[in-house]
């Protein structure tokens, strides 16, 4: 597993860890008009998704919006923001934020994403910031997940790899 820290502190990850090749776990997490989102929802495209603790929160919320910026200029590449969040909360930060270039989607009630990705963190229940890309054929194709969750992941590398990914 990754090591992973939280302000330093080491936080254990729950679940399954995933590697470039591996088949995309599907997973179900909730839209912020509170219906079900999975991964087959995005079938045929690239799908790049930032998983982040909570959008409400400095690093998270940059991260969105930067994500959010670059969206526009990615061909076929879906951009995901997920969290623990609840679907209201995201809803209204992206209304006040003008994020409309990428999905927000809440892990919230069964933590489905974070434990197939390997991204919960057991001590706080929030998922740990990574980056994962998965090709048009669900293949993973990139995987990040930032040894210290209150920093930034590698934007440039991830953008990069969903731009090559097919």
């Amino acid at each position: 597993m990754a090591n992973v820290t939280f302000n330093q502190d080491p936080v254990t990850l729950v679940g399954n860890e995933v590697s470039v090749g591996d088949k995309a776990p599907n997973f179900t997490v909730l839209s912020n008009d509170l219906q079900e989102v999975t991964l087959e929802d995005y079938k045929g495209k690239v799908k790049l998704i930032a998983a982040v603790p909570s959008v409400d929160t400095g690093v998270c919320a940059e991260e969105t919006r930067r994500f959010n910026e670059e969206a526009d200029k990615l061909d076929n590449v879906q951009v995901l923001t997920i969290s623990m969040d609840l679907p209201f909360a995201q809803k209204r930060w992206c209304a006040a934020n003008g994020i409309k270039n990428l999905d927000t989607l809440s892990d919230h009630r069964g933590a489905d994403f974070g434990e197939k990705y390997g991204a919960l963190i057991k001590e706080l229940r929030l998922l740990a910031r990574s980056v994962f890309v998965i090709d048009s054929n669900d293949r993973i194709a990139y995987v990040e997940y930032v040894s210290e969750v209150t920093n930034h992941p590698d934007y440039d590398k991830a953008l990069e790899e969903a731009q090559k990914a097919e």
